[in-house]
Order: C-alpha cells, then structure tokens, then sequence
C-alpha cells in the first residue's frame, strides 16, 4: 500500500533537542530547513545566542520533501546566468553551487553525519533532439569558464549509464553528488544544537515588529526580542512576512518512490548510478535511493496544494512519466507518494541577503539541497561583519505582478509550459 509520507521524513530519525523558550537571543532564525539550521550552526560556534523556531518539525519542508540530489551548476543554462549578469557575476553564482556541496562534505565529516553521501555525477538528459543542440551549446560554455570536467555524452554513451532509449544524449556534470535528505537535515540540526544553538519546534513566528537591532517576536509559546532576524522560510513563508511573501511563488514538487528493487532490477535501469534531470520545461528528475528504490519526482501538477488528494493525483502524473522512461518497472509498486512546495522566484535565481532589516536566504527554485546549508552559513556570516562573498546579494527583487501569497495563476502557468513542451 502507497504511504502518503516523504521517503526521507519515513527512513530517518526524528530531531528530538526541543528547547524552553529564551526571552532574548542574538539571533532568531525562523526556518529550521537546510538554511536555517546551517546559519544556526554557524552563528552558535561563533559565540552568538541563537534560537531556531520552527512551525513544524525539524526538515518539514523542502528539506524533508525533495529529490535527494547534490547537483552542482544553476537550474539555468550556465549561458542564460553569463547573458543576465555577465561572467562574472555568472561564474561565481556557479561556484557558489560547487562550494555548496563541499560545505555539505566538510559538515558531514566535522559533525560525523550518517547520511548516505556519495559523489555520483548529475545527467542532463537531452529528451528532443534539438534539446541536444541547446545542451551542446551550454556544455562548451561551462567547460570553458567553469567546469573542465564535464562530459558531453552521445545517445551511443547512454547505454552505460541509464537503461532506457528515449534520449538523445546528455551532460554529465561529475561533482553532483546524493545524500539521504532526512538524515542529513536530523543531523545537521542535532549539530547546530551541540553546538549552543536552541531549536525549538511546533512553535511558528505568529507576529513580527521592530526593527534591526530590536525585533519583537511573539509566538504561541511567549515572546522573543532578537537583536538580528534571518528569514529561512522559502515556500512556507507565511502572511506575517508579506514583503517577502509577494517575491516568492510556492509551487508543488511531487515525488514517487517505489518498492526497493532487487541488484538486477537497479543495474538494468540505472547502470551508471547517477542522479537525473530531463531536458523538458515540465520536467523529471530521478535517482537511485541507499536501498535502491527509484525515486522520481517532477512538478506533474501546477499548484500550490500538497495534500493526500493533491499528491495521489500527482503521482499517478508521476508513474505515468516513469513507465515512459522505464518501462520495465510496469509491474513494480510504488511504496511512498509524497509532496511538497518550493520557493520560486520569477526568474529562478536566488535571493540572500537583508531587506527591510531582516536577513534572508531564500528563492532557491527547487534547486536548493546543494546550495542551502552554504548560502545559510554566508549569511550567517554576513550578520557577523565576517563576509562579503555572497553572488546572490544585492540582485533586483521585485514583488510578482498580481502576487500577494496565493499564486492563483499557476494553472495559466502550467498551460505555458506545456505548450512549449509541445512545440519546442
């Protein structure tokens, strides 16, 4: 029987670390995410007072709920970044993503995090031959400024790497890595808490007022004064937050997991043991679990609901996607059928950095799990006066035309990008 329950959230321990309210901190960081918890950590071995609130549980957002890949590079064409910013700014968003999955080593080895991490390489695969002509033109831009190690494979090379015959090649970009998601984010919270850090869940920030210097937190549990406030909502960002609220667009991810298949069955559709992304704009990504499970997730819907009835929906979209790519697994079940929402900016890149007196790291566009726990940690550093390397600050942020927290136009979205997928 499918369970209705993230794979991550189901297979990994849960926070247990909950704490008394303070009535004054240093910091307050609401969002005990990937960013949160990495800016916590951070700011609590500096020294600082630092109090996580957390609506929900620890990972109960985009941390706990998304496909379980390290990909390095931008969720843009590297040559679409180099055209809006120019190189410089170009190149150093890129490595931002690179220095994000080292940070994710270096936690995991100082913290002894047991999470599965493995290098595995990420396959842009091409799904229409002209997709193949956009991905060479990208690859020869990213292997010249960027990246020296990436591969541009032929539909000839597929046949090491993925059992299926629809695509046209790829790109393999070797420094993408995966990790069991659930476990990391348990751990990387248990680490933030040794460290002084105070996490303290099912306790959501329910009015804010103030100024930097002097924020006035209430919560259901009692009140806060903050010196310093950093925003690390992403999609869950509430109604108390409307600047931010306006800038952001959540929109549902979904994922299916199968049964785990047997030695035979994972080598016969993932040979290589990489993580996936097709070329599509409504697009599917796929990847391997630690007990071989497929786990294969796309937008499938566009909405902003993840409920039962949403996610069962989605995930019939989602086996529908799978069978046309594999197959073979037409009679393997689906154990786990889960969603989630990520935090869209309208032009897919990352915010991070202070408006309004309020920190943030946010907008990650379903292309956060590699980036978070870093951009958590340069903010952090930011408040501190310790940084100024931060490739995501300072960019135009402008409210979403018609946009003030329920994203009614998502299905006329949708409607797009089909259509493009249609023709193009």
């Amino acid at each position: 029987m499918t369970r209705y329950t993230s794979y991550w959230h189901d297979s990994a321990p849960d926070f247990a670390g909950g704490t008394l309210l303070p009535a004054t901190v240093d910091v307050a960081v609401i969002g005990s995410g990937f960013t949160g918890l990495g800016a916590a950590r951070r700011l609590a071995m500096a020294g600082r007072k630092v109090v996580v609130l957390e609506a929900q549980t620890v990972g109960f957002g985009a941390s706990g709920r998304n496909g379980g890949h390290l990909n390095n590079g931008l969720a843009h064409s590297y040559l679409a970044a180099r055209t809006a910013f120019g190189p410089a700014r170009a190149q150093a968003m890129w490595r931002a993503f690179d220095d994000g999955i080292d940070r994710i080593v270096q936690i995991i080895a100082e913290e002894g995090i047991d999470c599965d991490f493995r290098p595995a390489g990420k396959l842009k695969l091409a799904s229409k031959p002209a997709h193949m002509d956009s991905i060479a033109r990208n690859y020869a831009a990213i292997r010249a400024e960027v990246d020296p190690d990436t591969e541009l494979l032929t539909r000839a090379d597929l046949a090491r790497e993925i059992g299926s015959d629809i695509f046209h090649g790829a790109m393999l970009q070797k420094r993408s890595a995966m990790m069991h998601m659930g476990r990391f984010v348990t751990g990387l919270a248990q680490a933030a808490a040794r460290h002084g850090a105070m996490i303290a869940e099912q306790t959501p920030m329910t009015a804010l007022a103030g100024e930097d210097g002097a924020w006035q937190i209430n919560t259901p549990r009692g009140p806060i004064v903050a010196r310093q406030v950093l925003v690390a909502t992403g999609a869950y960002t509430g109604a108390v937050l409307p600047w931010f609220r306006r800038r952001l667009v959540p929109v549902g991810s979904f994922l299916i997991a199968t049964r785990p298949l047997s030695a035979t069955e994972a080598q016969a559709i993932m040979p290589g043991n990489r993580t996936c992304v097709n070329s599509m704009n409504i697009g599917n990504y796929w990847r391997l679990s630690p007990d071989n499970r497929l786990i294969f997730g796309g937008r499938a819907r566009f909405s902003a609901r993840s409920d039962q009835r949403s996610d069962a929906k989605a995930g019939a979209i989602l086996r529908a996607a799978m069978l046309r790519v594999f197959p073979q697994l037409a009679g393997v079940e689906v154990d786990h059928c889960w969603g989630g929402l990520v935090d869209m900016t309208a032009d897919r890149y990352p915010r991070a950095g202070q408006a309004n007196g309020l920190w943030y790291a946010m907008g990650y566009s379903g292309h956060g799990a590699q980036l978070a726990t870093h951009l958590g940690e340069t903010v952090a550093d930011q408040m501190m006066g310790l940084r100024n390397g931060n490739p995501f600050d300072h960019l135009p942020w402008g409210a979403v035309p018609g946009h003030t927290g329920s994203p009614w136009f998502l299905p006329l979205v949708g409607m797009y990008y089909r259509a493009r997928d249609l023709v193009s």
